[in-house]
C-alpha cells in the first residue's frame, strides 16, 4: 500500500523573545522528520531551548530553488518537514517562496502554523492607520534605488511599511524625507520584543535625531512605518499623484507639477499645492 504524503508545515518563531512560541508551533518542531531552516545553528539554539532534537536541513536564498526538490521527495515519500526562517513568519522577506510554489504544485499540501511577524508587531503598535497598509519588504542599499523604490509606492495603499537595516537606517530616512516630504509621520520600531524594544514617532529629521543622540540606538532590527499620504484640499487623481511623486525625485516643485498636468491633463496650480504638501514645503 502506497504510504500517504506527508506535509510542509510553514512555521512562524519569535523574533525576539522566545516565550513568544506558540504551543502548537512548539508541538509541530516536535512531531516533524525534518525542519528546513534558514540557518541551523540559529534555528538550533531555539530547538534547544524548547528542548526538542530534530534533524534539520539548510534552506536559503542560495540553495533554495535546488533544495526544494529533495524536500519534496521526502514529503512525496511520506514525511512532513516544518519550514522556519531565522524569526517570525516565513516567506515574509525570508526565503520559502519557492518551496511553497513547488510543494503546491507538486500536490504536496502546505499547512500555515502562524505567529510572530515583525510588520504585523509593529503596526499594531504604531499608532497609523491599520485599515490599509503596504508592505514593501526590504529597502534597497544605493540612495537613488530606494527613492525609486519609495516613489512608485501607489498612492492610497495607507500606511506603507518597510523593513531596513541599522547601517542604512539614517540615510534611508533622508530618501523618505526626499520623497514623501519633510513633515511626513513616521514611525521607528526597533528590538520589537527585545529587551530594548522601542518605537520612536517624528519627521525623518526628528527620528535621526534621536537616533544620534545616543549610537547604541542605531542598531539591532529595524521596521519603518510611513503615514499615509496627507489628503490634499484639491480634486488630484491617484494617478496623478503617482506621477508627480515619481517626478518630484528628479524635478523642481513647479516643473513636476507641470509635467504631470500635461501628461493626465490636470489643473497645474492644485498639482503644485499636492507637490508642497509632498515635499514639506510652504508657499
Amino acid at each position: 500500500m502506497a504510504k500517504d504524503n506527508g506535509f510542509l508545515y510553514v512555521v512562524a518563531t519569535p523574533i525576539g523573545n522566545l516565550d513568544d512560541i506558540s504551543q502548537r508551533a512548539t508541538a509541530i518542531l516536535q512531531q516533524v522528520d525534518w525542519i528546513a531552516a534558514e540557518d541551523t545553528r540559529h534555528t538550533g539554539r531555539l530547538l534547544s531551548h524548547l528542548g526538542i532534537s530534530a534533524r534539520t536541513i539548510a534552506l536559503h536564498d542560495h540553495n533554495e530553488k535546488q533544495r526544494a526538490a529533495s524536500i519534496i521527495q521526502k514529503c512525496l515519500a511520506g514525511e512532513n518537514v516544518a519550514l522556519v526562517s531565522d524569526a517570525g513568519t516565513p516567506l515574509i522577506s525570508d526565503p520559502g517562496y519557492s518551496l511553497v510554489r513547488q510543494c503546491r504544485d507538486a500536490g504536496v499540501r502546505v499547512i500555515p502554523i502562524p505567529g510572530p511577524c515583525a510588520l504585523i508587531t509593529a503596526l499594531c503598535a504604531a499608532g497609523l492607520p491599520t485599515d490599509k497598509f503596504h508592505f514593501i519588504g526590504f529597502l534597497l542599499a544605493k540612495s537613488q534605488q530606494r527613492q525609486n523604490q519609495l516613489a512608485e509606492v501607489p498612492a492610497g495603499v495607507g500606511t506603507i511599511i518597510c523593513y531596513d537595516t541599522a547601517r542604512r537606517i539614517k540615510d534611508s530616512l533622508q530618501d523618505v524625507a526626499q520623497v514623501f516630504g519633510r513633515d511626513r509621520e513616521l514611525v521607528l520600531a526597533k528590538e520589537l520584543t527585545k529587551t530594548f524594544e522601542h518605537l520612536e514617532y517624528g519627521t525623518a529629521a526628528q527620528i535621526t535625531a534621536w537616533l544620534e543622540d545616543d549610537p547604541q540606538r542605531c542598531q539591532g532590527e529595524m521596521v519603518l512605518m510611513i503615514a499615509p499620504t496627507p489628503k490634499a484640499d484639491t480634486d488630484v487623481s491617484e494617478a496623478e499623484i503617482n506621477t508627480l511623486k515619481l517626478l518630484l525625485t528628479e524635478l523642481p516643485l513647479k516643473k513636476a507639477a507641470a509635467f504631470t498636468a500635461q501628461i493626465h491633463g490636470g489643473k497645474k496650480n492644485a498639482l503644485y499645492k499636492v507637490a508642497l504638501q509632498l515635499s514639506g514645503e510652504t508657499e
